[in-house]
């Protein structure tokens, strides 16, 4: 598991989300290898993603560990039906948040 964030990074990343939109969608098929490759990729590419869950509500605060546990990112914030995790780029050329 990644070390916790400090709390003026975590701060910092809360109000960056606050403008995104969500990039992917848990639905019906839940967290299927498919839906992980696509966190993945989709944190690879934008380092800060926003994920709604479209279903399985009532499971959110435990499955949204899960997920950044299997794609080795930080759980930033679970707040409604909106998880947002994050990953840094290990490209410091690539970065696209700075914390």
């Amino acid at each position: 598991m990644n070390e916790p964030l400090p709390n003026p990074v975590v701060r910092k990343l809360k109000s960056l989300a606050q403008k995104l939109e969500p990039v992917l969608a848990l639905g019906k098929s839940g967290a299927s290898d498919a839906f992980i490759k696509s966190l993945d990729e989709a944190l690879a590419q934008h380092e800060l993603v926003k994920m709604k869950f479209a279903a399985f509500k009532d499971e959110r605060k435990t499955l949204a560990p899960q997920l950044a546990e299997k794609t080795n990112s930080h759980l930033v914030w679970v707040v409604g039906h909106v998880a947002v995790f994050y990953r840094q780029q290990p490209d410091a050329a690539k970065r696209k948040v700075a914390v």
